[in-house]
């Protein structure tokens, strides 16, 4: 141990990035936005903690990660079911935990979805890159330095008094199954599809591949044909539904390249796109269509119904 306050990373995990609520105002210099892949784990795992929206945590994919405490805090995991422990002993998720300078908490491996998400009170202090902390691997920005967690690694940290514990009631938190419907708004290019392309989109099922990762997943099933080869390349929003020339659809989500030529169906509401990304290799994916007026309803309900969920006093376990 030394005297740095934080924490250090003995396991890394398969895929651990350092991420904030994403870099915007930056595709005009060619930076996409980063970011956590699923943002309802990600509030909740900061708001158990009286997190700020923004503040830098931990997104965990497929488990493995072990670290070291060196700080005297809180922490909070979300998102996918994965056992976690503290000096061996497993304790639950959707809560807060006391941790203190010696201890060490453990991630396993996932068993259903694929993304958790590790918060400490007060966020991790990373040094901003273009005003924010989000790790994009491709473009070596962000994080620590620009990539994945590795062994030895320091998160750095202040110190947090313990306070009150609280956990999300069960009734409250997502759940991780195998297939997902992600409600979809058809944008301008849906003139490229005719009618039975858009029947055959909307009514067939489709796969996660193997060729999914955070620039976006793509699936198989039903080939959708449109009637152009490709457009001139344009910006592209999270979400976008590309359909490249084997017909099968990409959704494409927080890594994705901020222009592309491919003519798109529509796109995918963010407040779905975390379901998907929680899906492995093998998951089914259906799609309904849903109009802008309804997508705005939709999503102003849902931030007054995550407004009014109370958190539950907890002792520490």
């Amino acid at each position: 141990m030394t005297d740095r306050i934080g924490f250090f990373v003995k396991k890394p995990g398969l895929m651990t990035l350092i991420q904030d609520a994403g870099r915007f105002g930056k595709h005009g210099i060619g930076l996409t936005c980063g970011g956590p892949l699923d943002t309802l784990a990600f509030y909740w795992a900061n708001r158990l903690l009286g997190n700020h929206n923004n503040a830098t945590l931990l997104e965990i994919s497929f488990g493995g990660l072990t670290l070291t405490v060196n700080a005297t805090s809180q922490i909070a995991l979300t998102g996918a079911t994965a056992p976690l422990s503290i000096n061996g002993k497993a304790v639950s998720m959707w809560r807060s935990h006391n941790v203190k300078p010696g201890d060490e908490i453990a991630v396993g491996f996932a068993s259903e979805g694929c993304r958790s998400y590790l918060a400490v009170a007060g966020g991790f202090a990373i040094e901003p890159s273009f005003g924010s902390s989000a790790t994009v691997v491709r473009e070596n920005i962000g994080g620590l330095n620009g990539g994945k967690l590795e062994v030895g690694d320091f998160l750095p940290c202040v110190n947090h008094p313990h306070s009150q514990n609280h956990l999300l009631p069960e009734l409250y938190r997502p759940h991780y199954g195998r297939h997902v419907q992600l409600r979809v708004v058809l944008g301008y290019q849906q003139s490229a599809f005719s009618r039975v392309q858009l029947a055959h989109f909307f009514s067939g099922e489709y796969q996660t591949t193997d060729r999914s990762d955070r620039m976006g997943y793509r699936l198989s099933g039903p080939e959708i044909k449109p009637s152009i080869d490709g457009i001139l390349s344009e910006g592209i929003c999270h979400g976008a539904i590309q359909v490249p020339a084997d017909g099968q659809p990409i959704v494409l989500l927080n890594d994705r390249q901020t222009i592309g030529g491919y003519p798109k169906l529509g796109s995918v509401m963010q407040l779905d796109t975390g379901k998907l990304a929680q899906l492995t290799p093998g998951g089914t994916v259906t799609f309904e269509e849903v109009s802008i007026e309804d997508a705005h309803r939709i999503n102003l309900l849902a931030r007054q119904q995550l407004a009014a969920i109370q958190l539950t006093p907890v002792d520490s376990e």
